[in-house]
């Protein structure tokens, strides 16, 4: 069974920095688009950072020059270092991994960890 394993959430104050880190049980870990995406309370779901197995990096706007994904694919690991966090970034955050071939289309998620940004 394929488990994506979030880890390195907490409470941090405004300014501060954080970095978490999703390691996947994935074999072709570097066939996977790799994904960070948040929700904060009564928000929808989204986007906050993706790596294609081909080197394109996307951030949302709200995050960028702030936040910076990379993934080590020899540990299947994928990092999300976020600086100068601010309050509105307080949410829950998950780990996506998503890949698609001729034969099937596969699309993991983490169980997500906390991000508090707060006094």
């Amino acid at each position: 069974q394929v488990q994506l394993m979030e880890s390195g959430g907490g409470l941090v104050q405004p300014g501060g920095s954080l970095r978490l880190s999703c390691e996947a049980s994935l074999s072709a870990f570097s066939f996977y688009t790799m994904g960070w995406y948040r929700q904060a309370p009564g928000k929808q779901r989204e986007l906050v950072a993706i790596t294609a197995p081909g080197g394109r990096i996307s951030y949302a706007d709200s995050v960028k020059g702030r936040f910076t994904i990379t993934r080590e694919n020899a540990k299947n690991t994928v990092y999300l270092q976020m600086n100068s966090l601010k309050p509105e970034d307080t949410a829950v955050y998950s780990c996506n991994a998503q890949r698609a071939t001729p034969i099937r289309s596969y699309d993991y998620w983490g169980q997500g960890t906390q991000v508090t940004v707060s006094f």
